[in-house]
């Protein structure tokens, strides 16, 4: 089983990303699929998630307007549009996956925001 990300970096305020996570060793479209992430020192963030159809999605208050969880399950893979950046997004974003009792992390992507 593997959540491969990819996509962060460093960005200027107000800029934007797409964060990608590339899955394999499991059957993908039946997951849900969840973004988090986690700044120094402060706990682990739900971000967005999306239901394994890709019909359902919610995301953390912080984010809504400005972020867009999506997914290809052709493709196997997870996106994160992330628009409007601010400072307090700086965090390094991890991939989930969940079904049932299995639960899948990536190694995370850091995404920095700062002029």
């Amino acid at each position: 089983v593997q959540l491969v990300e990819s996509g962060g970096g460093l960005v200027q305020p107000g800029g934007s990303l797409r964060l990608s996570c590339a899955a394999s060793g499991f059957s993908f479209s039946n997951y849900a699929m969840s973004w988090y992430r986690q700044a120094p020192g402060k706990e682990h963030e739900l971000v967005a998630a999306i239901g394994s159809a890709g019909g359902s999605t919610n995301y953390a208050d912080s984010v809504k307007g400005r972020f867009t969880i999506s997914r290809d399950n052709a493709k196997n893979t997870v996106f994160l549009q992330m628009n409007s950046l601010e400072p307090e997004d700086t965090a390094v974003y991890y991939c989930n996956a969940r079904y049932g009792l299995g639960i899948y992390w990536g190694q995370g992507t850091q995404v920095t925001v700062s002029s």
